[in-house]
């Protein structure tokens, strides 16, 4: 059989799953392996769950397709579930999307409309951030910062108008520089100064950087005053949260982490943890009605609001809240992290260990004190997941290209201290390999 995709990075031509149970993978050929990146970051509750399934096929006998502007039981309750039990109380303003690079655009294009109903039709430059991804589509493509995804793309690209992630790491000041919130917020002012405030709709950017970075934390105060410049230059804020919302940080949302009230949260994958393709916009009724009094429309994808989808994700909300996963995944982010500091702490491939929750990212360097990094033909993020899923741990990739070699996972909420155990050491078994081959 040929391979499904002509051509990805990361080679998978081989690996054909015919089950996932919990927090496993089944392999056609017999494998069992831990599901240590829930996917593409995705899977929170672990997979297989039945009742999932179930209100899947009741939904879809019920009500196969409708319209998605009309409403169903299915839409109404996810709605409620959404605006009771989880989304801020200002964000009551719900566009429901296939997928987040359906979403993102869809938050875009509501930044740049709702500009034009105020009367600022030329304030329609999306900011964006150096290291970043917001999706596969020509445009999310050219607004994100992710190098490795627009080859072969450039001559027909937007150029995006980007700012510098704060990369405590990697400061141009120095590593983990005092002085490095500061910088961040400069280049914020100066970027916001030299394409004039009027002429900028927004800044999209993911409050904690998912797989582009690797789980990368900004400095501590940074996001709140990044905000207020955000605010006095009437530039609206859209946290992209596809990667990080619904529990996978240890909070709700990844803005709950530093205390961020955004315009528009973008949130998706955990929304009906890989049993649906659903994600949503949320923003509030200021831009929403502003938006519908000057006229315009804010159209619809045919597949968004699938009643299934609806159903899957209001049942995967309701058990993040009833078994209490959100908390779990704190406190078992909390566990792993620690382990693999403790395991990894003194590794020279290891630069840094980081991220909150069950997201979180490993930077892997040739030199540990000057963060050189391996050539990017040597593949070294390929190497370190092919080995752990030759022992039976599955790591999803990270990095784009410019910014390598990052390890990333995200593995469900549900998982256990010995399946903890049995990440770490597959990962140092990996590192080990890596490091007898190249240092």
């Amino acid at each position: 059989m040929k391979p499904i995709w002509p051509y990805l990075a990361q080679d998978y031509s081989g690996v054909y799953i015919t089950q996932a149970k919990g927090a496993y993978l089944y392999s056609k050929s017999g494998n069992k392996i831990l599901d240590a990146a829930g996917g593409a970051i995705v899977n929170n509750i672990g997979h297989g769950r039945k009742e999932v399934a179930e209100v899947i096929k009741q939904a879809t006998i019920k009500n196969s397709y409708v319209l998605p502007p009309w409403t169903t039981p299915e839409r109404e309750e996810l709605v409620e579930e959404l605006t009771e039990y989880w989304l801020p109380s200002e964000l009551n303003r719900i566009h429901l999307s296939s997928g987040g690079s359906e979403a993102n655009e869809a938050a875009i294009k509501i930044s740049i409309q709702y500009q034009a109903s105020k009367g600022k039709a030329k304030k329609n430059l999306i900011l964006n951030r150096s290291l970043s991804y917001h999706g596969t589509t020509i445009s999310m493509t050219g607004i994100s910062g992710h190098t490795a995804r627009k080859r072969g793309l450039e001559s027909y690209l937007i150029e995006p108008h980007s700012i510098e992630t704060p990369y405590p790491l990697r400061c141009p000041l120095g590593k983990h520089h005092p002085e490095a919130k500061d910088y961040y917020l400069n280049n914020l002012e100066e970027v916001i100064k030299s394409l004039g405030a009027e002429n900028i709709a927004a800044l999209i950017a993911e409050p904690l950087n998912g797989s582009s970075g690797g789980a990368i934390a900004p400095p501590q105060g940074y996001w709140l005053e990044a905000q207020k410049i955000l605010t006095e230059n009437e530039i609206l804020l859209i946290a992209d949260e596809v990667m990080t919302g619904f529990g996978r940080v240890g909070k709700k949302f990844a803005c709950d982490l530093y205390g961020l009230k955004p315009d528009i949260i973008v949130a998706g994958k955990g929304m009906a943890g890989g049993y649906a393709a659903i994600a949503g916009t949320y923003t509030t009724n200021k831009i929403a009605e502003s938006i519908k009094q000057a006229g315009y429309e804010v159209m619809f994808h045919t597949f968004a609001a699938l009643p299934l989808s609806c159903a899957a994700a209001t049942c995967v909300l309701k058990i993040l809240r009833k078994e209490k996963l959100v908390e779990a995944s704190a406190a078992i982010g909390k566990k792993l992290k620690d382990h693999l500091t403790e395991e990894l702490k003194e590794n020279p491939l290891v630069a840094e260990i980081r991220g909150e929750g069950l997201l979180l990212g490993i930077e892997v360097v040739k030199n540990k004190d000057t963060l050189e990094l391996f050539e990017e033909k040597e593949k070294i993020t390929s190497k370190i997941i092919n080995y752990a899923f030759s022992e039976g741990v599955f790591f999803y990739p990270g990095g784009t290209g410019e910014v390598r070699d990052i390890i990333c996972l995200g593995p469900p909420f549900i998982i256990n201290d010995a399946e903890i155990d049995f990440i770490v050491s597959s990962l140092k078994k990996s590192l080990d390999h890596i490091k007898s081959k190249y240092l």
